[in-house]
C-alpha cells in the first residue's frame, strides 16, 4: 500500500476533469477499483492483526491475575510462618 500520492488526489467531493476519453476514463476508473480492493484488503488484514494482539492481551492479563492471586497467597502463607 502506497500513500506517495496522497496529496496529488483531488478533495472529497470535487469532481475531476473530465477527459472525454471513455478509455483512459476506464483504465482510471479500473485502476481505483484496483487501489480501493487492496486498501480493503490491508484494512481487513489489519483488523485481523488487532483481533489477534486483543486475544493474546487478554489472555496476558488472565495469567497476570492467576500469578497475582498465587502471589498473594504465598506471601499470606510466609506471613503466617512469621
Amino acid at each position: 500500500m502506497s500513500f506517495n500520492d496522497f496529496g496529488a488526489a483531488t478533495a472529497w467531493g470535487e469532481p475531476e476533469q473530465q477527459s472525454g476519453d471513455i478509455v483512459k476514463d476506464a483504465i482510471r476508473k479500473e485502476r481505483i477499483l484496483k487501489e480501493i480492493a487492496a486498501a480493503q484488503g490491508d484494512l481487513q488484514a489489519l483488523v485481523a492483526r488487532v483481533h489477534s494482539v486483543q486475544s493474546d492481551v487478554n489472555q496476558l492479563i488472565s495469567e497476570n491475575s492467576t500469578l497475582q492471586m498465587y502471589i498473594d497467597n504465598l506471601t499470606m502463607q510466609m506471613a503466617k510462618r512469621k
